[in-house]
């Protein structure tokens, strides 16, 4: 899709249909130039939870995983209700932060367009088998640079996990294409949301480029 910065209006939300779901996300800046339309899951509410979690789970159900994986925090709430949609029992969730428990993890560097500074991914190594020849679907909440999702598909595959399929409730722009390369071909999503440039009288305009 090909757009003008001039064709578009000053906005402070940028509305976008999740699966029939229609959602007002606000506008933030990132830098003074440069604003995300902002999706927190986890305040969504448990109805929107079970939602995405059900849209979800239909396009990844044909994949047959064995497993879910999300990653800590906003990846939690998306991997319970996608395991709960596709009538599975287990999910595994890859941290962020080094609990006692997680001192021999399997760690992966990762960065985030919404985390300052860099951060780490850790795989308990008691979940290992649970992933280890196994059918695993790798869901998050939003998809951005691609960073973080790449790690979690570096963490589980160094766990013998066979990646068959990517579910998020968002991508957003075109920078995780890059960093994902051909596992780009593995994501599912349910919406795509672009990001933001300063446009007249100081509002948000979104960037041509980031649409998807």
């Amino acid at each position: 899709m090909s757009a003008d910065l001039t064709d578009f209006v000053p906005l402070q939300y940028w509305k976008v249909d999740v699966a029939g779901s229609i959602l007002d996300l606000p506008i933030v800046p990132i830098k003074s130039d440069f604003a995300i339309s902002l999706m927190m899951v986890i305040d969504m509410g448990v109805k929107f939870g079970a939602h995405v979690g059900q849209a979800l789970a239909q396009q990844l159900a044909p994949l047959k995983p064995d497993i879910i994986v999300g990653a800590a925090t906003l990846g939690i709430p998306v991997a319970i209700e996608v395991t709960r949609a596709l009538g599975l029992d287990h999910y595994v969730i890859l941290q962020k932060s080094p609990k006692i428990h997680l001192a021999d993890a399997l760690k992966q560097r990762i960065s985030s367009i919404t985390s300052k500074g860099e951060q780490h991914l850790l795989l308990d190594l008691a979940a290992i088998p649970k992933l280890s020849g196994k059918r695993v679907a790798v869901v998050d909440d939003v998809v951005a640079s691609g960073s973080s999702l790449k790690g979690s598909l570096e963490l589980v595959r160094r766990a013998g996990a066979d990646v068959v399929g990517i579910g998020v409730v968002l991508t957003e722009a075109r920078e995780w294409q890059e960093t994902l390369g051909p596992d780009c071909a593995l994501v599912h999503r349910l919406a795509h949301i672009p990001q933001f440039a300063r446009g007249a009288n100081s509002g948000w305009v979104p960037i041509p480029e980031t649409f998807g």
